[in-house]
């Protein structure tokens, strides 16, 4: 693991060009390093830089709903897109009782109302369950792998691939969950640009949906959500019947999240968690409701 003294980090950290304390908030396929009060990201190496360039500029004019970059262009560095942004205080994962969910519903709104101009490529909703699957491939999985993969095989590709032809589309966060806010000036921001794109919106409210549908998400709590989500203006569910629209991208969250699990408890060398475990349950179902069987 990367602490504050490794050579990534203490690039990163020389490149905010500010004083203070050095934490490095993430090391996984990015690394993230807050220095002061600026957050340096070294992005995926192979990001497309103009891809990532067209993501920045769409925060930068959106500063309403997601914090804007200190840049407007990313930085190549050792190989790696670094890109610079104001410090924000993230969701606190220990209070789950403060969990701005209803301000979670609202910016999903007020993004999706976003008219789409210029170049963007596609939101990475359904690219990031394509990448769950294949790594689960490296790693077999076992009896819950084939679960999960009995499940991806039952999605309709042409329904939420990223090219599908006349679907929904607009401007879509691409990987929302409380994780990707953070509080800053007194309000609430989206962050994380990387899968920011053009999409079918319903895919931003698909995490917590398929939360829900797994019991992992109180039905209250999902109720706030969705009301504040419709108060805002968001129209990529509908009031009545928000399942219409949800149920193929929650499938997939679903099958995504589950594979994500699977891989991690494998590479860990432990047993599933109690969350991992409802997440293959749903991917049972999914495979009941569909009579879709494991061979």
């Amino acid at each position: 693991m990367l602490d504050a003294h490794s050579p990534l980090a203490r690039t990163l950290a020389a490149l905010g060009g500010r004083p203070g304390p050095v934490t490095v908030l993430k090391d996984a396929r990015v690394v993230v390093v807050r220095v002061g009060d600026v957050v340096v990201k070294a992005h995926e190496p192979g990001a497309d830089p103009d891809e990532l360039n067209a993501r920045l500029k769409t925060a930068a004019r959106l500063g309403e709903v997601m914090l804007p970059p200190l840049r407007e262009a990313a930085e190549p560095v050792d190989g790696r897109l670094v890109t610079f942004w104001p410090a924000g205080r993230p969701v606190d994962p220990e209070d789950p009782d403060a969990a701005p969910w209803e301000d979670g519903g609202r910016l999903l709104a007020l993004l999706h109302a976003v008219p789409v101009t210029g170049h963007l490529p596609p939101a990475g909703g359904p690219r990031r369950v394509a990448e769950a699957i294949a790594r689960l491939d490296r790693v077999d999985g076992g009896v819950e792998g084939a679960v999960v993969r009995a499940a991806y095989a039952g999605l309709p590709a042409d329904e939420y691939g990223p090219a599908e032809p006349g679907g929904p589309r607009g401007l879509t966060h691409g990987d929302w969950h409380l994780g990707q806010m953070v509080l800053r000036d007194g309000r609430w921001s989206l962050i994380d640009v990387d899968d920011l794109g053009v999409g079918d919106p319903a895919w931003d409210l698909a995490r917590p949906a398929a939360w829900y549908a797994a019991g992992m998400l109180d039905p209250e709590v999902w109720g706030r959500f969705l009301a504040a989500y419709h108060d805002s203006g968001g129209t990529a569910v509908s009031r009545e019947d928000p399942w219409r629209e949800l149920d193929v991208p929650a499938r997939a969250l679903t099958i995504q999240l589950a594979a994500l699990g699977v891989v991690r408890a494998q590479e860990q060398g432990r047993p599933l968690d109690e969350a991992e475990e409802a997440l293959i349950s749903s991917c049972e179902r999914i495979l009941r409701v569909s009579g879709r069987t494991t061979t």
